[in-house]
């Protein structure tokens, strides 16, 4: 099967759970890695707002993050992260997701460059954040994960962000009383699938 272009920002958290997706499904990409400063012409053809990721296969485009993993996950979900016979914890997982991508991703915008923000200090910014980690340790004293005893969708769309939340602070962050929330993170990040999507090639 040859591979398709995936534009992406090592870094980016919305590139990271696509590539997440992608990779846990089995869907051999050809990661391009995009310079944020110089885009490039092809990316931008493709998609004019000129975000990552991109995702073009099939003559289609895709230039949304989630849109990119339910393709994939569509494709090949061998471990159900869709949730598939549970509609109660897939409409949970969509909540979720959605007030990490519009409120939780504003605090983290906030507490990360707070220079940026002068209203109020990193601190305010970063408790503002913490409703949402509090909700989450309390998530994680039902399951080993967010919404189950294994991953699914709702965890890889979440965890890049908590991810950089905490790196703003690690040291905060390794002493806030969410134990739960930090030994989580720390699969994560352990993870061979995230080790993978993160590797300076980590096209397959």
């Amino acid at each position: 099967m040859s591979k398709t272009p995936l534009y992406s920002f090592r870094r980016c958290p919305y590139a990271m759970r696509a590539r997440l997706a992608l990779r846990y499904a089995g869907v051999p990409v050809d990661i391009v890695e995009v310079s944020l400063k110089a885009k490039p012409a092809e990316m931008l053809a493709l998609s004019p707002k000129g975000t990552v990721p991109v995702l073009w296969v099939d003559g289609q485009v895709f230039d949304e993050s989630l849109a990119i993993m339910a393709w994939a996950l569509a494709r090949h979900d061998p471990d159900d992260w869709r949730l598939s016979a549970q509609p109660a914890a897939q409409a949970r997982s969509a909540e979720l997701i959605e007030r990490n991508d519009r409120e939780f991703k504003a605090h983290l915008n906030h507490y990360k460059y707070a220079e940026r923000y002068p209203q109020h200090p990193a601190a305010h910014y970063r408790a503002a954040g913490e409703v949402f980690l509090r909700e989450l340790e309390t998530l994680l004293t039902k399951h080993r994960y967010l919404l189950a005893e294994h991953l699914s969708l709702a965890d890889m769309a979440v965890a890049p962000f908590i991810r950089q939340f905490a790196h703003v602070d690690r040291q905060w962050f390794a002493a806030a009383p969410y134990p739960l929330l930090q030994t989580w993170l720390q699969r994560f990040i352990e993870s061979p699938l995230f080790v993978g999507v993160m590797a300076k090639e980590a096209a397959h």
